[in-house]
């Protein structure tokens, strides 16, 4: 019996495999518009999509930034000034993409601009500081999506959403977690710099403090450094990989985890009852822990 459950397990996925790698046909015709391409992933899916013969819209928040890009990619390649906080600039941006896509439509939607926001305590915070998280990671895309809707289904394409595995998990207070779990509802790298939260840490009442206790800053910022390695790479293409597969794969899959560490232990940890990931986070096993 075992022999049969293995084998039509191994013919799945063979199914699957060859499956997977089916990709769609020319795509030299077809437009792809990707956020926030100054730096990190939008930048290098950009470069990666123009070598691949796509016709790539890269939103840009600075003129630097569009002006870098424009330097190392082929004349295809067409940068759109963008802001994604703004309606006006969201309006502006996808006024651009209409007149340059016509009746072709646009074949993809890369919703990658984001930010981390400050991370600490929640009694820490104000509401702007979650703000500005939200609308940039949140707000900003279903904006986005919104209005480059009926261009993408002219194309019949593709929208991609770039979330985190803290959009499953929340590790601490601030406005990113939520922004990633309404991304994951609406279906990169953390970085938190000491002297920010130093900063928020002096204008504290003093009450707060004392719950805290004066080590609380240094133990969690030499902890938030732990986080920081585990969760971050320098390797930016396994993320631009997916982007890449979403766009290229006959058949694109429904979800993309980038990395073994997602896959192996920061998704299995989401189905572990709540206690029990409070603990392991709370015990810093996970974020200690060497095996990945």
């Amino acid at each position: 019996m075992l022999e049969y459950i293995l084998g039509f397990l191994l013919i799945w996925f063979l199914c699957w495999w060859m499956r997977d790698k089916l990709r769609v046909g020319k795509v030299s015709d077809k437009y792809v518009f990707i956020t926030g391409c100054d730096t990190g992933f939008g930048n290098l899916a950009a470069k990666i999509l123009d070598v691949g013969g796509f016709r790539v819209l890269a939103g840009c928040l600075t003129e630097e930034g569009a002006q870098n890009l424009r330097k190392e990619t082929s004349s295809r390649l067409k940068t759109i000034p963008l802001d994604i906080t703004k309606s006006d600039s969201i309006e502006n941006a996808a006024d651009l993409i209409k007149m340059e896509v016509g009746k072709r439509g646009l074949w993809g939607l890369i919703n990658n601009a984001g930010i981390a926001g400050i991370l600490c305590p929640t009694d820490w915070l104000q509401i702007e500081h979650f703000r500005r998280p939200i609308e940039v990671n949140l707000l900003g895309p279903i904006e986005m999506t919104l209005k480059l809707l009926p261009l993408i289904k002219k194309a019949r394409g593709r929208i991609v959403n770039v979330s985190s595995v803290l959009g499953r998990l929340s590790l601490t207070g601030g406005g990113y977690f939520p922004s990633k779990f309404g991304m994951e509802a609406f279906n990169d790298s953390l970085s938190l710099q000491h002297h920010e939260k130093q900063d928020i840490w002096s204008h504290l009442p003093p009450d707060v403090k004392k719950q805290y206790g004066e080590d609380y800053l240094i133990q969690s910022d030499t902890r938030q450094e732990k986080l920081v390695k585990k969760l971050s790479s320098t390797d930016l293409s396994q993320v631009v990989w997916c982007m890449e597969h979403a766009l290229t794969a006959k058949y694109p899959r429904t979800r993309y985890s980038a990395g073994f560490d997602a896959k192996l232990l920061w998704i299995p940890m989401t189905y572990l009852p709540t206690f029990a990931t409070d603990y392991l986070l709370a015990q810093d096993i996970v974020i200690d822990s060497n095996a990945v």
